[in-house]
């Protein structure tokens, strides 16, 4: 069973549709086919093969498997073949043991191509980071829009003073009326995130008004009060050994909200540039992380916050506060200006050039030959070798069984985009060489490829520079 390179399970009942299903695996993975729809399945993403056995009522069909696919990410498939009954069980386990033979041939080989996808990769989160990124900055501008309003309002509160008899009727709502009233019951908070309430004897001067936990925990039935009223509402309580009152907005709390809100936006933002400017990466390769950037948001809360709250309306109006926003300004611009280039440093490919030790230094590209070739023996290669000797394919990310490619031989044609027919993601490029007059592909992601062409013309011009009579 270990000389097994490829399996093809076929149904061996002749309904009408049966003939159309076909299950087969190579070197490269699973390979499903059926009237539909075709579908491959590498040997690196499938962690494990099963069999399950069908639970049915009749005897014919209580012996029945079927073999599933169970993939890294958890995920679990159910192959149309090959299928067993009582008869067939002999086939079956061959079939099912070629299978497990080829994954555990192919599973180390192919699994270190396997893109491990997260939110750091390119091509995963930004999309919801960018819808999340304006709906902060419409809350922030909810909040900054109500800041005037808030600040007005404060301040009449803290202004407004008891009503006397010659205050007109019209203006009562904004001087302080105090009624009296006695306290009938209490109803406290049971946990539940419900409201505490006061009910005054007789309903009047209302029947009840919804308080914090604490005043319902203080104030006892038959205890008589104070009730201070303004616009309209119950603005005070006062007893003879607690008074509650009620929580007024401030103009510098709803500064502050406005500008967290905004600030908050700005980190999905930065995440969401990093992202659309790495979307050339490989699936595999992680963006640089914007911690950067979250600590020079940081950085400027601590001094944008306490300003927006002892400045909330004379924010660009009052000299100490135009020096303090010019001063964090600067500090915040210098800070984004060093989280700029820490991740601009750190992403993957930044660098623009190489030292000669570093040239010669040996790297594994995910590349592979299409077509079973001298040197790419019934498709075993998955990298090709660049740097340290001349290019070879390998079947990892190592030199152990490495064949050296002849490129001597190679003459690139063209290059385009993969198709529906070629064996690899649709996301690679696919080189079309001429190996001696044999046509040969070669498939990679585009920046790699280019890199696999550029390292394979630089050694060809060596060997035709060595050897010119060749």
């Amino acid at each position: 069973m270990a000389d097994v390179w490829n399996v093809t399970c076929r149904s061996r009942w002749r309904r009408v549709l049966w003939p159309l299903v076909r299950v087969s695996a190579d070197a490269r993975g699973l390979h499903l086919r059926t009237l539909l729809r075709r579908r491959s399945v590498p040997w690196g993403d499938i962690a494990e093969l099963r069999v399950h056995r069908k639970s049915a009522r009749t005897s014919w069909a209580r012996n029945a498997r079927r073999v599933s696919l169970v993939l890294h990410d958890g995920r679990e498939r159910l192959l149309p073949l090959p299928r067993s009954r009582p008869s067939d069980d002999p086939d079956f386990d061959a079939e099912v043991e070629a299978l497990r033979a080829l994954h555990r041939r192919y599973e180390a080989t192919y699994s270190s191509k396997v893109p491990a996808v997260s939110y750091r990769t390119p091509r995963r989160g930004w999309v919801g980071l960018l819808v999340l990124c304006p709906v902060l900055l419409a809350f922030a501008a909810m909040a900054a829009g109500s800041v005037s309003e808030t600040a007005s309002d404060e301040q009449a509160w803290k202004s407004a003073t008891a009503c006397t008899a010659g205050t007109p009727a019209t203006e009562h709502d904004e001087c302080l009326t105090t009624v009296p009233a006695v306290i009938s019951r209490t109803e406290e908070d049971q946990g539940r995130r419900r409201p505490s309430w006061l009910y005054f004897t007789d309903g009047r001067p209302l029947e009840r008004i919804d308080v914090s936990r604490d005043a319902a925990m203080e104030f006892r039935a038959g205890d008589h009060v104070e009730l201070t009223f303004w616009r309209g509402r119950v603005m005070k309580v006062v007893g003879k050994s607690y008074v509650w009152h009620v929580n007024v907005p401030t103009a510098g709390g709803t500064a502050v909200f406005a500008a967290a809100f905004a600030l908050a936006a700005c980190y999905p933002a930065a995440h969401s540039l990093l992202s659309l400017l790495g979307r050339r990466l490989r699936d595999d390769e992680n963006l640089p992380p914007a911690l950067p950037f979250g600590g020079a948001l940081v950085a400027t809360a601590l001094w944008l916050l306490p300003l927006c709250y002892l400045h909330p309306t004379t924010l660009f109006s009052s000299p100490v506060a135009i020096t303090w926003l010019a001063v964090g300004s600067l500090v915040t611009l210098g800070l984004f200006a060093g989280a700029w280039r820490t991740t601009s440093a750190s992403a993957p490919g930044a660098a623009t050039g190489k030292s000669a030790a570093q040239e010669d230094e040996e790297e594994f590209l995910p590349a592979r030959f299409l077509e079973d070739t001298d040197y790419n023996p019934r498709g075993f290669g998955t990298h090709i070798v660049l740097g340290g000797g001349p290019p070879a394919v390998a079947p990892g990310p190592g030199r152990f069984a490495a064949k050296p490619i002849p490129v001597e031989r190679l003459t690139l044609k063209n290059v385009r985009r993969a198709r529906s027919t070629d064996p690899v993601d649709r996301r690679w490029d696919v080189a079309e060489l001429d190996d001696a007059g044999t046509p040969v592909r070669l498939a990679a992601e585009p920046a790699d490829l280019a890199r696999v062409l550029r390292g394979l013309a630089l050694a060809k011009t060596s060997v035709n520079t060595a050897n010119p009579g060749q």
